[in-house]
């Protein structure tokens, strides 16, 4: 039985046109999956502020999810998703894919025929490449974190 993700409210901003509420959110949210589900490390940092952020409301005004489009040049010659976060009770249920989605929709929206790239946990590098993303290095520890680097390319 295959089931649709919930409805998000999806509302995409420039960091600097965040507003203190939907930063609050986002940083929570990001705090609580990364730092405390797995493990401390720096989450805010400078790309941040060099960011498309894309916020995933539900009916009650909850973020469930969040993700930002990091521009090119920042952390990779491409542009690049990250922060890619759904909340614990969110998962399951398509969420993940319609955020990546929205992402993948924004690149191309902004940079037309660019290769998008991440840093993906390798534990998730089949979801990644059911999305178009393709592995482009070998696992390696990222904050003690298996990751990989995974291009998407126009076709």
């Amino acid at each position: 039985m295959s089931t649709s993700p919930p409805a998000l409210r999806w509302t995409w901003a420039r960091f600097g046109d965040l507003g203190v509420h939907a930063l609050h959110d986002t940083l929570a949210l990001r705090c609580k999956v990364f730092i405390l589900e797995q493990g401390p490390y720096q989450d805010p940092d400078g790309a941040d502020k060099q960011s498309w952020h894309l916020l995933g409301y539900d009916e009650a005004g909850a973020l469930q999810a969040s993700l930002r489009v990091v521009d090119p040049g920042v952390n990779y010659p491409e542009p690049s998703i990250g922060r890619v976060v759904t909340a614990s009770e969110a998962r399951g249920g398509g969420v993940g894919r319609a955020l990546m989605e929205q992402g993948l929709a924004r690149c191309h929206q902004v940079w037309p025929g660019r290769a998008v790239r991440i840093s993906a946990q390798a534990h998730l590098q089949r979801f990644y490449g059911s999305l178009g993303f393709a592995a482009v290095s070998e696992v390696y520890l990222e904050d003690e974190i298996p990751h990989i680097e995974m291009l998407w390319s126009p076709r």
